[in-house]
């Protein structure tokens, strides 16, 4: 698909399932948990890699000789990831359930509030190595999500809407975020997995709650390569959320059928607000 594709020509290709009606410049895929052994997951070790290890410098690269990125949890994670038209992979996120055994990643190194009740551990599992490639965030102030600066102060769920055709624009939105947070619902949806940890930075958390998931921390603020705080977001209500505040957002992750007359709408309103922009 060119950079130009038409808003008519992509409309075409949306309704012959060619192209995915939120993230149309992107591909997800996913690995099942006990499989390390799949090319996929040797191209999500390899990105992890490339941005904890060589970019970011978080973790030794001398602990990592094959240059992939791994650790204790990845057997018991599922694992996304998100890729360009081309098949290049730029970015990832597992969702990790661990054994009776083991702590979740979190609590090596976040503390939760005394009052905090964790619910049942078969019913949850934790967000986790969440990024971006380098080249996918191409704005000063984007995140390692990939999130702009901009999204983060001023987005909104109701912002959200198909995309017109026209010029690319695969970063004017966190649509990657978007496209990886709807893989992990729907299998969490699909497998009983009702509440998702996280440890992240309180404005990833504010991003996150623009597009639905209201992440509420359930611990202090810490120190883990950068402030970080321990989170939780019952996944059940995420649903309801979406129906209030957008409509096309909640069928969209529940791979339900858009009702045509809020698809028209939400392309009018997207067309309105960049016509008053222009001005």
């Amino acid at each position: 698909m060119s950079h130009s594709e038409s808003g008519g020509l992509m409309w075409i290709n949306v309704l012959l399932g060619k192209r995915d009606l939120l993230t149309p410049y992107f591909k997800f895929k996913k690995e099942l948990r006990g499989n390390l052994t799949s090319a996929l997951l040797e191209d999500i070790f390899r990105l992890r890699y490339e941005v904890y290890c060589l970019e970011c410098q978080f973790l030794a690269i001398d602990d990592f000789k094959n240059g992939q990125e791994t650790d204790e949890y990845d057997d018991c994670s599922t694992h996304f990831a998100g890729f360009s038209l081309d098949g290049t992979i730029i970015a990832t996120v597992r969702l990790v359930q661990p054994s009776p055994a083991q702590n979740y990643p979190f609590e090596s190194h976040c503390a939760v509030f005394d009052t905090y009740l964790m619910p049942p551990r078969d019913e949850t599992g934790e967000v986790s190595r969440l990024i971006v490639k380098k080249s996918h965030r191409r704005r000063q102030g984007d995140s390692m999500q990939g999130v702009s600066s901009e999204f983060r102060e001023k987005g909104k769920i109701s912002a959200i809407q198909p995309h017109h055709g026209g010029r690319k624009r695969d970063g004017d939105s966190p649509m990657l975020l978007l496209g990886l947070y709807r893989e992990m619902y729907r299998y969490s949806k699909e497998n009983g997995i009702r509440w998702w940890y996280a440890a992240m930075e309180n404005s990833v958390a504010r991003s996150l709650g623009k597009i639905g998931f209201e992440f509420l921390p359930i611990g202090p603020q810490t120190d883990y390569y950068g402030p970080v705080t321990p989170y939780v977001v019952n996944v059940d209500e995420v649903h309801h959320r979406l129906q209030i505040e957008n409509k096309l957002l909640a069928a969209w992750f529940n791979d339900e059928r858009i009702p045509f007359p809020i698809l028209i709408g939400g392309w009018i309103d997207q067309f309105r607000r960049r016509f008053k922009n222009k001005k």
